[in-house]
């Protein structure tokens, strides 16, 4: 039969290793961004979103707060939603054009890929 625990015995677990806590990773480097050299890549997806279209931006450098802000400026400015996730910002609907011309006008190449 199982031993019952009384609440009023404490939950205390002892190791004689190392320090077996879970460390904070450090962050990753930001690499600078310098539009003129990067090139971005823009496809369409519809496949697992139940019929929904969405406009995918891909193929970018590690710098998570400058996309997440160009992300915001994207939504903002095609007047939809959208998210930004680790690798892509996703942008609801097909709005190809619209974020081509954008990213354009700051200085970034744009590729279009898939169909």
């Amino acid at each position: 039969m199982a031993k019952l625990i009384k609440k009023e015995e404490p939950n205390l677990v002892w190791s004689d290793g190392s320090d077996l806590r879970k460390k904070k990773s450090s962050k990753t480097q930001d690499t600078p961004i310098v539009p003129s050299e990067v090139t971005l890549r823009i496809r369409l997806e519809k496949k697992n979103r139940g019929g929904k279209t969405v406009t995918v931006i891909y193929d970018f450098p590690q710098n998570d707060t400058y996309f997440k802000k160009l992300a915001k400026k994207l939504k903002a400015s095609c007047g939809c939603g959208g998210s930004f996730k680790g690798d892509s910002i996703e942008i609801q609907g097909d709005r190809r054009e619209d974020v081509s011309k954008m990213l354009e006008d700051l200085k970034f190449k744009v590729v279009f890929s898939g169909g």
